[in-house]
C-alpha cells in the first residue's frame, strides 16, 4: 500500500484520536486505561510541536490511516540528544508498511535534527510481535525487557526496551547549545 508521509496537522487530531483510543482501548501498546479525547489529543500535539519533535502523518486516499513523533525519552537536560518513537496506525490498515514508512521517515528526520539516540518502549512483549519487528528491521537492537511493570486488561505486562543509534551517535560530542 502506498502512503503519503507528511507532517501531521492540528486537523488530523479526531484521526490520531480515533486511531489512538482504538489502541487504547483494545490494545496493550499504551499503558494508558483511559483514552484521551480530542482537547488532550490536541495539547499533546502541540506541546511536541512547539519544542520542534518531528509529529507526522500517513494519508491513503485521503485517509489519515496512521501516525508517528518522536519526544523527549525523560525529561532531565542530560538526555536531550535521546528520543521516544510512537506509531499508531489504524487497525483496518495494519501490516500494509505504513508502520515501516512511517518510522523510517522518522528516523531520517531525527537524524537531520541531530538527535543521538532513539528508544523504543514496546508495551507487552507478547503481543507486540509486530512492532518489536518493525522496529527490528529498521536496525533496532533490543537492550531489554522490563518484566510485569504495567497491569492492563486483567494481566501484567512487560515493556521491552530497543535502542537505535541515530547520526554520530556517541563517537563525536554533541554541538551544546545551552549546558543548562
Amino acid at each position: 500500500m502506498t502512503a503519503t508521509i507528511r507532517p501531521a496537522r492540528t486537523s488530523d487530531i479526531p484521526a490520531i484520536t480515533r486511531i489512538y483510543s482504538h489502541s487504547v482501548e483494545h490494545g496493550t501498546a499504551s499503558f494508558e486505561l483511559s483514552p484521551p479525547d480530542e482537547s488532550e489529543m490536541t495539547r499533546r500535539m502541540q506541546h511536541l510541536l512547539a519544542d520542534n519533535f518531528p509529529y507526522l502523518a500517513a494519508e491513503s486516499a485521503g485517509v489519515l490511516c496512521g501516525y508517528a513523533y518522536a519526544g523527549p525519552y525523560r525529561a532531565r537536560p542530560a538526555y536531550r540528544w535521546t528520543l521516544e518513537d510512537s506509531v499508531y496506525i489504524a487497525p483496518e490498515m495494519q501490516r500494509r508498511g505504513i508502520g515501516h514508512a512511517l518510522l523510517a521517515a522518522l528516523i531520517e528526520m531525527t537524524r537531520t535534527l541531530g538527535f543521538r539516540q532513539m528508544i523504543a518502549v514496546i508495551g507487552d512483549s507478547t503481543k507486540q510481535a509486530a512492532s518489536i519487528g518493525l522496529h527490528e528491521a529498521l536496525g533496532f537492537r533490543h537492550v531489554g525487557i522490563l518484566h510485569d511493570v504495567g497491569f492492563k486488561q486483567g494481566r501484567w505486562l512487560d515493556t521491552v526496551l530497543m535502542q537505535l543509534t541515530l547520526g554520530d551517535g556517541s563517537t563525536t560530542m554533541p554541538r551544546i547549545v545551552n549546558e543548562d
